[in-house]
């Protein structure tokens, strides 16, 4: 096991944007070092699941090596062109998860992936991303970390991308999760790759071409966010977005999209939903979508939305509030509440 402090603390899919201008305009980049949130330290393992070493943010409880007893775990799953720093250094995830006290945050990376198992691996790469979180991650954290390791101590959200991967991958393992979560969730990706193949178009691979104009704006970005994750032959966007292709079929799709899974779910075993999304974002119809699904059957969930767009601002208002929503569901499903 290697557990160390990251170097910096700055990065994310809307930090982009102000990279490339920079770089358009011919302004020079200078990385900053900023303090780590208290608690925070990253671990880098080996992941068989994807076959290379990988790398998550942890972040402790102000008394967890003072203490013997056990804490449960929140799993938070970054965005698209994101990565394992997001949630904790850029976004106030460490601050909310030391405010709660008795909670161990996990922030893994899954790259450009949508944590799917690729249906299709190009230039060998091995690409079972659901594996590295369900399996790998999730293993590794239970077996070297004191954690509630068990369904009622154990939740996983996240962001856009990460929204859909939490809700696919907690409704297809719902004996691991007592909670999902989803903020600006992008919850209809895998029913839209399903319908561009059932349309017959071809399936859509994850090795995007870029102009030449592209590829230059995104240079100086990609060098300033590489050095920040650090991960051997993973730190590129270029060596983050797998080789390959999610899904080849309509069911292959289908057993992904929530949409369609959280019906061969029983009731009985139903975690906990949480789902939110700014007003202005387009992602929202997919959030009020997935709440008009719940109240037709009449399945719990709590829902928020407010004002906001896909960006930080928004983030930076919903995370505390799904962070404390899904504690709660923790503490009081492991008895911690009266």
């Amino acid at each position: 096991m290697k557990v160390f402090p990251s170097k910096l603390a700055l990065v994310s899919s809307f930090c982009l944007v102000f990279i490339c201008a920079a770089a358009a305009q011919g302004q020079s980049l200078q990385t900053i070092q900023a303090p780590l949130p208290p608690g925070l330290e990253t671990v880098e393992f080996f992941s068989p699941a994807v076959n290379r070493m990988m790398k998550f943010d942890i972040v402790f409880p102000a008394d967890y090596w003072e203490s013997e007893k056990r804490y449960s775990v929140l799993y938070l799953l970054h965005g698209y062109m994101q990565n394992y720093t997001v949630w904790a250094r850029n976004l106030p995830g460490a601050f909310y998860s030391r405010n709660l006290d008795n909670l161990i945050l996990v922030l893994p990376d899954g790259g450009n992936s949508w944590f799917v198992n690729f249906a299709q691996n190009e230039v060998g790469q091995t690409n079972n991303w659901e594996d590295h979180i369900i399996e790998d991650v999730i293993g590794y954290v239970d077996k070297n970390f004191r954690t509630e390791a068990r369904r009622e101590g154990r939740a996983i959200s996240g962001l856009s991308m990460g929204g859909f991967g939490a809700f696919a991958l907690g409704l297809r393992h719902p004996e691991m999760f007592v909670s999902i979560g989803s903020t600006s969730g992008a919850l209809s990706y895998a029913r839209s790759s399903g319908s561009a193949i059932a349309l017959g178009l071809a399936p859509q691979a994850q090795n995007r071409e870029r102009s030449l104009e592209d590829e230059a704006r995104l240079a100086e970005a990609d060098l300033f966010i590489s050095g920040i994750i650090n991960i051997d032959n993973f730190s590129t966007q270029d060596e983050r977005t797998p080789r390959g292709t999610a899904f080849v079929t309509e069911d292959q799709a289908k057993a992904y999209d929530p949409f369609e899974i959280i019906y061969s779910v029983p009731k009985s075993q139903m975690p906990h939903i949480y789902i939110d999304s700014g007003t202005e974002d387009g992602l929202i119809s997919d959030a009020r979508e997935m709440a008009q699904l719940l109240m037709i059957n009449d399945v719990p969930f709590d829902f928020m939305q407010s004002s906001g767009r896909h960006n930080s601002e928004f983030w930076r208002r919903s995370i505390g509030h799904m962070m404390t929503i899904q504690h709660e569901v923790m503490q009081r499903a492991l008895g911690n509440r009266p």
